[in-house]
């Protein structure tokens, strides 16, 4: 038994750690947060200045079980968690439920997991910093204080359920991708004509080249046209040339947000993705800590990049910088994202190397010399007209940190020009090739990504390192908002030429308002949205949000009480929110769009049980109202009375065809042909309302053409298709995904063969044991063994040594035991299944189940309402 126990948060931090110290330490992992607050009830005593209840989570039970056994075998035992808040709270509650005293118990902190780190950190502990540990605790209560009390106010005054909620960052985050989009639904785009003229010249060769110079802005075609005119018969020459020498530096190393931002842009990574990734490359040592607000380097860094910098570029491309933060509220003295060795730029893994990479690149590049550049500004005059043109280019002299990293941008400029000119001189005359304007039009600001949304929130000073990733996830699940993709449509714009002394105008057409990975809000994100900011304006507003994390950093610094910062946020809170649910009137998201002109009632676009909707009618009408689901495309804000009218349209019938019913509709992934029972999708960028009978025919002939068989496997039919995961083949029952490695528009029979007889395999090995009676099974999965419960998949926590199952684990089991592993991975999971059971036997009628939902919010909101109310009645 090892002397000394240490306690990290992660597994595979754990053993990195355990192989640098040796056998005098047993290094085990707490596995995250051990403790949480109760989830009965709110979990914090109000009346006695907000302490917090906490209990051990469910899932940590035998992990805690398991610790206090080796905390009590141990000589001594050292906490080890991150160096962050959270890290210190995590190594508070250890203390805690182990019985051990913070202020004798070592706490040992590292930005990086090599052996220098964890050797200095072993020889230098520290206590348990309950400054920081009530700075996370004053955050955890103060955002259960604020979604537990709002979040019923939401069920009972919005549609939508009990699965409203509100958040002190997430609800901000909202808002701020609510009103961009609100933005760019009132933008009126304007057009001006843009000047641009081609020449020719000489290059140093003396081949003839053309360049491109720049000119005047004309408000309309008209104006464009007459400056045209002006041009015709003129010559051109260069007036003046000035060449000025330039610099560019390199961006300093990422932080969180910066790191971000630049996975988005350069990678694809969502933030989420991004952090995992980091967490694995820090926890395996090939990077310092994650979660950070600063640019600093530390002096082993700085003397580690200089060195690789001079040994693969030369001394000319080394210049040493220390940047300094902009941010004067950073969180912790942590370094900036760096790797831990610099001489390492391949790790060996296909899943980290291109963050790796990619951070490598920038901390190498923030110790590399200026790119160093000729810019050249030639203007040339237009012998007819005052109006100048002006031709820019930019020669590279040196590369500096360019031979390694270039910063994106969010949004780059597409007119931005900085190619090379020809060598130019004053007095030189230019021959035209070609003169034009070009109508361009006006643009809203963009959409936010991910990584823009994470820019703006720490602009604004909202949130830190740490809560980025799960606010953006946040939002995204409660359905307030959604990632996605939005096709552009097509737009006229007008081009002069003037060629030759002639002048010809063109119409042209360009895709405007194409969207790749933004960020949307849905119609119930507004509505909540809207509902917020008028009855909780203090909540909603930037400046007082921002103001809470300050306020944060001071319990941090020890400059403040936490509960007396809680006490001060939560009096006039509560009191608006009892206000709130007395006197706020309930809110139906909806907007009338006029009347239906068939039937003279009105339509009104709302949203419904299910989601947004259109309803002509209202239920107070003899005859029942009837609804239209609003597309994924449409918003309860923006949709016309004639899109909402179109609704109504479909489905309809188009005729038979050999004996059955053709009829185009649209269902939950789109428009489609339906054909007796067969469904056939109609491209997403046909409008479903145009498909007439031999356009069905046509949809129907290459539906069937597709089905048709490729080949035979047991003497049974194998047919091909392409889906949502892409091109696939299939046999009897099973779905076989085609990899690239085949040719899948020439599939042999050989293929064919191969393709079945792995996939049956596959599935011969998938199931370790089942139940099939119970619908309870044992499976294989791409991340090891699972329980599959009816549809659910479920899955496995570790044993009690830490350790992931194994199949062989899982083998020899029964059906009780594996009954007991759901209902701790899911208490509620049997009463589920029961009450859907009941559900489908004996549905209930209309008026018992609004009488029962309605108990069922009330008592929610009796649960709700703070411990004040019981204390005076006593």
């Amino acid at each position: 038994m090892a002397k000394n126990l240490l306690i990290v948060e992660s597994p595979a931090k754990a053993k990195t750690i355990e192989k640098i110290l040796g056998k005098d330490f047993e290094v085990k992992s707490s596995f995250g947060h051990i403790r949480d607050l109760d989830k009965e009830g709110m979990g914090i005593d109000i009346e006695h200045g907000f302490t917090p209840r906490y209990s051990v989570s469910d899932d940590k039970k035998k992990v805690v079980a398991e610790l206090r056994a080796k905390a009590k075998a141990a000589n001594e035992v050292w906490l080890a968690t991150d160096e962050d808040r959270e890290g210190e709270a995590i190594s508070w509650h250890l203390c805690e439920v182990l019985g051990l005293n913070p202020a004798q118990t070592k706490r040992i902190v590292f930005h990086e997991i090599t052996k220098p780190a964890i050797q200095a950190a072993v020889t230098n502990p520290r206590l348990v910093d309950m400054n920081l540990v009530n700075a996370q605790q004053a955050r955890r209560v103060l955002d259960r204080l604020v979604g537990f009390e709002i979040s019923p106010v939401l069920w009972r005054k919005l549609s939508g359920g009990s699965s409203l909620s509100a958040g002190r960052v997430q609800s901000v985050a909202v808002r701020l991708i609510v009103e961009r989009e609100r933005e760019i639904n009132q933008f009126k785009a304007t057009s001006d004509y843009r000047t641009e003229a081609t020449f020719e010249a000489n290059d140093i060769n003396g081949r003839k080249v053309n360049f491109k110079a720049e000119g005047a802005r004309f408000a309309d075609n008209k104006t464009a046209r007459t400056f045209l005119e002006k041009c015709v018969q003129a010559s051109f020459k260069v007036e003046d040339v000035q060449v000025k020498p330039g610099k560019r530096s390199p961006a300093a190393p990422f932080t969180t947000s910066t790191l971000q931002q630049e996975a988005s842009r350069k990678l694809g990574m969502s933030v989420s993705r991004t952090m995992r990734v980091a967490q694995t490359l820090y926890e395996n040592g090939h990077i310092t800590y994650m979660r950070t607000d600063s640019v600093n380097l530390s002096v082993t860094a700085l003397e580690n990049a200089a060195e690789v910098i001079r040994r693969q570029f030369g001394e000319p491309y080394y210049q040493r910088r220390q940047f300094q933060n902009k941010n004067q509220s950073a969180q912790e003295a942590h370094e900036a994202i760096r790797p831990t060795d610099m001489a390492v730029s391949n790790i060996g893994d296909v899943d980290g190397q291109r963050l790796y990479e990619l951070i490598w690149k920038r901390t190498l590049a923030s110790q590399m010399a200026d790119a160093q550049l000729e810019k050249t500004v030639a203007r040339i005059g237009i012998s007819t007209v005052n109006d100048k043109l002006t031709a820019t280019g930019e020669v590279l002299k040196f590369e500096g940190f360019l031979k390694v990293y270039i910063e994106s941008k969010d949004d780059e400029d597409e007119d931005e020009n900085t190619g090379m000119l020809p060598p130019l001189v004053a007095g030189q005359a230019l021959p035209l090739v070609e003169l034009k304007t070009t109508e361009r039009f006006s643009r809203p600001a963009p959409r936010y990504t991910e990584a823009s949304l994470v820019k703006k929130l720490e602009e604004l000073g909202i949130g830190r390192p740490s809560t980025y990733a799960p606010t953006i996830s946040t939002v995204q699940q409660r359905n307030y908002v959604e990632r996605k993709d939005r096709e552009g449509v097509q737009r006229n714009f007008q081009v002069l030429r003037l060629r030759n002394n002639e002048i010809t105008e063109v119409q042209s057409t360009e895709n405007t308002g194409a969207e790749k990975g933004k960020l949307f809000p849905t119609d119930l994100g507004m509505v909540v949205t809207d509902f917020l900011n008028e009855h909780f304006t203090q909540i909603m507003d930037y400046g007082f949000t921002a103001n809470i994390e300050n306020e944060f950093d001071q319990i941090a610094a020890g400059k403040k009480v936490w509960n007396n910062m809680i006490g001060n946020f939560y009096e006039p809170f509560h009191k608006t929110v009892e206000e709130t649910m007395e006197n706020a009137e309930r809110v139906k998201g909806e907007r009338v769009l006029g009347p239906d002109p068939e039937s003279g009632k009105p339509v009104v676009a709302r949203l419904g049980r299910f989601g947004p909707m259109v309803q002509i009618g209202s239920a107070e009408d003899e005859d029942k109202p009837r609804f239209a689901t609003i597309k994924s495309t449409q918003s309860i804000e923006t949709i016309t009375l004639e899109e909402a009218l179109d609704l109504f349209k479909l489905p309809f019938t188009l005729g038979d065809f050999e004996d059955k019913e053709v009829s185009v509709g649209a269902g939950r992934f789109g428009p489609y042909v339906k054909w007796g029972e067969q469904f056939i999708s109609i491209p997403r960028t046909e409008d479903p309302l145009t498909v007439d009978m031999d356009r069905a025919l046509e949809l129907i002939r290459e539906k069937q053409e597709a089905d048709a068989p490729i080949g035979y496997y047991d003497g049974k039919p194998v047919s091909k298709g392409k889906g949502r995961f892409g091109p696939f083949i299939k046999w009897e029952d099973l779905f076989i995904n085609i990899p690239r490695a085949y040719d899948f528009d020439n599939l042999k029979q050989s293929d064919v063969d191969e393709l079945v007889s792995k996939k049956l395999e596959k599935e011969a090995n998938r199931f370790i044991q089942q139940w099939p009676e119970e619908k309870i099974a044992i499976e294989n999965g791409r991340w090891g063994p699972f329980i599959r419960f009816g549809k659910q998949m479920l899955k496995l926590g570790r044993r009690a040594d830490g350790e992931k199952y194994t199949a062989e684990d899982l083998a020899g089991i029964g059906l009780e035991e594996v009954k007991q592993m759901i209902v701790a991975i899911d208490p509620t999971a049997f009463e589920k299944k029961t009450k859907k059971a009941a559900a489908k036997k004996a549905p209930a009628k209309k008026g018992v189940a609004l009488k029962k939902t309605a108990t069922v919010k009330k008592a929610a909101s009796k649960k709700a309402a703070p411990k004040k109310e019981a204390a005076k009645k006593k």
